[in-house]
């Protein structure tokens, strides 16, 4: 899998993610487990290993601290994107 893909399925995870929670305008405090069900249902076959839910959580939460203290004045798809396949060794 490529950062560019990964980056796409981030922002349809996102999007998803926000028309799942409309009500509270996106807001909530467990994303990162709802993304990585979500992340986890579509990558499986596309990293050659599935990541467990927990390593995805822990790794999309490294990734928006890695953005927040580096990369803040840049789009957050293709830097979470960059950070979780360097993490996973793709």
């Amino acid at each position: 899998m490529e950062a560019k893909e990964l980056a796409e399925l981030l922002m349809q995870t996102g999007h998803h993610h926000h028309e799942a929670y409309k009500v509270s305008d996106g807001a909530d405090p467990d994303w990162a487990l709802w993304y990585a069900g979500y992340l986890q249902s579509k990558i499986w076959d596309k990293l050659g290993a599935v990541p467990s839910r927990s390593q995805l959580v822990y790794l999309l939460l490294s990734a928006e601290q890695h953005h927040l203290n580096t990369a803040k004045d840049k789009e957050w798809p293709p830097v979470y994107a960059e950070y979780i396949l360097e993490k996973l060794g793709s």
